[in-house]
């Protein structure tokens, strides 16, 4: 029989009613992701919240709700991915029992930027950009949403502001979902920006409007398909491809060897979603487990429960994976059957 559950009640108080209102969200939307994540009750009256419920779990919310009220104290904005970000957090650091203040970080990796502060959400958007700072390759792979892209967007973007690098390349192969660039209307760069508008998406989010449409002016800036880094030698610059899991295994080798000096090189890519021609090999995968032992490349695994987007997002990644793991496990339950009736013959 287990023990009981220890419930206790925790009233916080916050000193500015004005970042008090910001820290609970509009209609209290802040405090009740914070009651559906962790499983506490959170009643706001005026700039006080009391939390209710296990006494762990209460724990964890009272960090949260003082790790967020720091970071509207510092000046930075809250959304919902903040709050998301310090749940997660919370959760990451144990209970009551296993939490230690003193070796604890008080919060995940950050990068800074000129035009915002981009701060990981998950234990593994946090090692992922340890991981970029320490090696100069880095492979991300793991389902849509989880910020693969948009992590090395930023950390390029970081190196390129602070002058260690003297541009910035964003490639991608110009493989889509049972289409080619020969459907598309237009010249060579109006059937390849659909492909790269991600990226472009993530400049804009990350750098001054004016900064990024410059920079692609005078090529500091550079966005193309993967067919156009063959024969090239790329130094001293950071370069991402994106949607690297519809790279074959020519193309990525050819992709990797064009690192060159004082060069950072980051892969990023959903192995669960490869549009190549059925049978061939995705690069993404090969390149990981080849080079998996090798000295001075980095590896960040992603799984649903690092979804960043929309919480359905999280739930729709995890049922397609749950699908995708039963028809394995049908499929290797089938083969021995078919192989016993074979031999009965």
């Amino acid at each position: 029989m287990s023990p009981p559950v220890e419930e206790a009640q925790i009233v916080l108080a916050f000193d500015d009613n004005r970042l008090a209102l910001a820290l609970f969200g509009q209609y209290g939307q802040n405090l009740a992701l914070i009651e559906r994540r962790l499983g506490v009750t959170a009643d706001s009256r005026g700039n006080h919240v009391t939390l209710g419920g296990p006494r762990d779990a209460c724990e964890q919310a009272r960090r949260v709700l003082e790790t967020l009220y720091e970071q509207l104290q510092r000046g930075h904005d809250l959304g919902q991915g903040d709050v998301e970000g310090a749940i997660r957090l919370a959760i990451a650091q144990g209970s009551l029992f296993d939490y230690d203040a003193a070796t604890q970080r008080a919060s995940f990796e950050e990068i800074n930027l000129r035009k915002r502060l981009v701060r990981a959400r998950t234990p593994a958007q946090d090692a992922y950009i340890r991981a970029l700072r320490k090696n100069a390759l880095v492979f991300g792979a793991g389902p849509a949403g989880t910020g693969k892209t948009w992590l090395a967007v930023a950390h390029a973007v970081a190196l390129f502001e602070r002058k260690e690098v003297d541009r910035i390349i964003l490639s991608r192969p110009a493989v889509e979902a049972g289409e080619r660039l020969g459907f598309l209307p237009g010249d060579m760069k109006e059937k390849v920006d659909p492909y790269l508008r991600p990226i472009y998406d993530a400049l804009f989010d990350l750098m001054d409007a004016r900064i990024v449409e410059r920079a692609l002016q005078t090529g500091e800036i550079e966005i193309a398909p993967l067919a156009f880094m063959r024969g090239r030698t790329l130094a001293n610059a950071a370069v991402i491809l994106d949607e690297a899991q519809n790279t074959t295994s020519m193309q990525m080798k050819m992709f990797l060897t064009r690192l060159g000096e004082n060069a950072r090189m980051i892969v990023t890519g959903d192995p669960s979603q490869v549009d190549l021609p059925t049978g061939q090999t995705s690069g993404l995968a090969e390149a990981m487990r080849l080079l998996a032992d090798v000295e001075g490349i980095g590896t960040a695994m992603f799984s649903h429960e690092d979804v960043v987007r929309h919480e359905l997002v999280a739930r729709i990644v995890a049922a397609y994976d749950r699908a995708a793991a039963g028809e394995r496990n049908g499929g290797a339950a089938a083969r021995p059957a078919a192989r016993r009736r074979e031999d009965g013959a």
